[in-house]
């Protein structure tokens, strides 16, 4: 099978590695990719964003299989568009993406049907929103209603940080469009815990779960990004845990959308936090996560490809679908200032005497000039390590990133 994959991150890269185990895969392309990517698929420079230069090369090259990772394209409407011109694409529609695209719609839906989430309001007006964090307190969470590179939401622990967060985003634009409606939320205390699913619309199944860290620094500190690290499984998430989350948070928000008229097929990805009254959503994502995929993927033991066939041609029930029961850890190594101010353009050494530990490294932000890559985002690498344990797994992924260089480097010492 022909495949082509849409976007050009660490994610991306994860799922090009490993779909190119699948027998079955034949030429893989990635658009745009990256330097990493590089070495398991051909690169197109196409933007992930760019409907009709995507279009294009599927009416050239005709691929068996799109697979659309990122949300924006999802949110743009790829999936419909490539589904409309004949093309099989791996990716929910449009009208379902929306359950990431939109926080408000999502807060909606859990509402309508019962499905345990924090308390909540939704403003467009930035005076109202201020009432509300004054007649509420703090600490308080504040997050843009669209997509924001994972960077939209704010947990504030005082009243001036929660209002500051809405001036951000209702009167300074620093989200765009994202951010000219805000979801204020209850602060809600516990574990957090990522757990992955492929759904045809009907069935579900289950990846392992993860943990993911958002804060650019040790101990949870500094700003949110897309995500410092990632380690699957999480201690956290027991089996009784995972069967409450089945019977009142995952196959209710299958059916709701289906319910909706807006059946969701593709990779659904659930963010809870294991509360003292059970666990409840704080996001849904419509699509693999970052870097919970180098996580998860890195575990998997079955075909992905397979997988994603079945997500298309409605047959999930009867996949085959197996995960190792080894632990993983992913370290994600940034260029120094992510996520406010960053240079690239940075050799990097050490990638081949890192790969001999064991470890993936997948590339997240790196482009390959003559022979060398070079640091060219704010996220640069996701290095993961499988291990018996999630200290052996931690212990292997920071080993390989001990030999790894590249100027103004940073990462956090504490994932896993």
């Amino acid at each position: 099978m022909k495949v082509l994959i849409i976007g050009g991150g660490g994610r991306e890269h994860a799922i090009a590695w490993k779909l190119a185990q699948s027998p079955k895969a034949g030429k893989i392309w990635c658009a745009p990719g990256n330097g990493g990517i590089s070495e398991v698929a051909e690169c197109v420079p196409v933007k992930a964003t760019d409907l009709t230069g995507v279009l294009e090369f599927c009416k050239k090259n005709n691929p068996d299989l799109v697979v659309v990772a990122p949300d924006d394209p999802l949110m743009l409407g790829m999936v419909d568009m490539l589904q409309e011109n004949g093309f099989r694409a791996f990716g929910p529609k449009k009208n379902a993406a929306l359950i990431e695209g939109s926080k408000a719609f999502a807060k909606e839906l859990m509402q309508k049907y019962d499905i345990p989430t924090a308390g909540y309001e939704v403003f467009d007006d930035q005076g109202e929103a201020f009432a509300y964090i004054k007649k509420n307190g703090a600490p308080i969470v504040v997050k843009a209603d669209g997509l924001a590179l994972g960077k939209g939401v704010t947990v504030a622990m005082t009243e001036e940080e929660a209002e500051n967060a809405v001036k951000a985003a209702m009167e300074d634009g620093v989200f765009g469009s994202a951010g000219k409606k805000v979801v204020i939320e209850e602060y809600l205390t516990g574990p957090e815990v990522s757990v992955l699913c492929f759904t045809d619309g009907e069935t579900l199944r289950l990846m392992p779960s993860a943990q993911d860290h958002k804060r650019a620094f040790d101990g949870d500190k500094g700003p949110n990004t897309g995500g410092m690290g990632a380690f699957s499984p999480s201690v956290n998430y027991t089996k009784e845990i995972e069967a409450q989350c089945m019977e009142r948070i995952f196959l209710p928000t299958i059916r709701a959308m289906k319910a909706e008229n807006r059946p969701f097929q593709g990779v659904l990805y659930f963010g809870l936090m294991l509360t003292s009254s059970g666990p409840k959503v704080i996001e849904y994502n419509a699509r693999f996560g970052d870097p919970e995929t180098q996580a998860v993927l890195t575990r998997m033991k079955s075909d992905l490809l397979d997988a994603m066939n079945a997500v298309v041609d409605g047959t999930l029930k009867d996949a085959d679908i197996s995960f190792s029961d080894d632990a993983s850890c992913c370290v994600v190594m940034a260029s120094g200032g992510y996520p406010v101010k960053y240079e690239t353009g940075f050799p990097i050494g050490g990638i081949s005497d890192a790969r001999k530990t064991g470890a993936v490294i997948f590339h997240a932000g790196t482009k390959l000039e003559d022979g060398v890559y070079k640091t060219s985002g704010g996220r640069v690498l996701g290095v993961t390590a499988t291990g018996k344990t999630a200290r052996e797994a931690a212990e292997k992924a920071y080993e390989a990133v001990g030999g790894i260089r590249f100027d103004r480097m940073h990462y956090r010492r504490d994932i896993g």
